[in-house]
């Protein structure tokens, strides 16, 4: 009979720590929406920031690059921006997981779903 008060202690704790986790992971989500991320293309000339889930927030476009010849490598360096500023999102996204989850006991590089 003391092993099933035992047992039920335990379930709670599990319980208990699984709401925790819970409310960390809530708090996380949120919380990507906040971090602002940078990528670059052109040596700086074409920026782009997002967010850690990978939002495009602001496009930054140094004005020297308008030539009306040179429409296609703009556009190509606009692209190269947002794919950075979206990858280095992921990158970010994956360590701000990566500290909740060793803060939590897990293995840092396990993978949650966001």
């Amino acid at each position: 009979m003391l092993k099933g008060i035992g047992a039920l202690g335990d379930m709670s704790k599990m319980m208990k720590a699984a709401q925790e986790m819970q409310a960390k992971m809530a708090q996380l989500h949120e919380d990507m929406h906040n971090l602002i991320v940078e990528g670059e293309s052109g040596a700086g000339l074409v920026k782009a920031t997002c967010t850690a889930k990978g939002e495009l927030k602001t496009l930054d476009i140094d004005p020297s690059i308008f030539n009306s010849d040179d429409k296609e490598v703009v556009e190509d360096l606009i692209l190269a921006a947002i794919k950075d500023a979206q990858t280095r999102a992921s990158e970010r996204a994956q360590e701000e997981m990566g500290k909740l989850t060793e803060g939590m006991g897990l293995p840092k590089d396990m993978k949650l779903p966001f």
